[in-house]
């Protein structure tokens, strides 16, 4: 990995919604997702968008449900105007939205939304290998990091 893009990731390290209410397990794996999310790994409606100053574009509900499998929890959508939703992970009480950055200043409703189920939103092929293409890659990111560390 090149200096730049440490250095971005670093910059990038705790800039999400419910960030400093969270525990700090949820805000390191903040930390990692910003090691695995990709353009691969976003949505295809919004692949030309995504850069690397902006990497949480596109990768809401894949991150939501892999959080999900982590650490339990319940994931929400809050309806968008162009249609959709941008999903969201709560857990014991805690609110939080790992991928919200890509609204920048945009201020989105956490309140009184709809569960979203795996079933639905991973029922397409596409969508369900991004999901496993950021878990495998999340896992293996991990593992080399938890590895070092020991």
């Amino acid at each position: 990995m090149k200096k730049e893009e440490l250095q971005l990731k670093e910059e990038k390290k705790g800039r999400f919604y419910g960030y400093g209410k969270v525990t700090p397990e949820i805000e390191e794996l903040f930390d990692d997702f910003l090691h695995v999310w990709g353009r691969d790994t976003c949505s295809p409606r919004m692949r030309d968008r995504w850069t690397e100053e902006n990497p949480t574009l596109g990768q809401c509900s894949i991150t939501a449900f892999a959080v999900q499998d982590l650490l339990g929890g319940r994931v929400y959508g809050i309806p968008l105007k162009e249609g959709g939703v941008h999903c969201y992970n709560e857990i014991d009480g805690m609110v939080f939205d790992l991928a919200s950055e890509q609204f920048g200043d945009q201020v989105l409703n956490y309140e009184g939304n709809r569960e979203q189920f795996r079933e639905e939103q991973l029922a397409d092929d596409e969508k369900r290998g991004r999901y496993e293409l950021l878990k495998l890659r999340l896992e293996n990111y991990r593992s080399y990091k938890y590895r070092d560390a020991h």
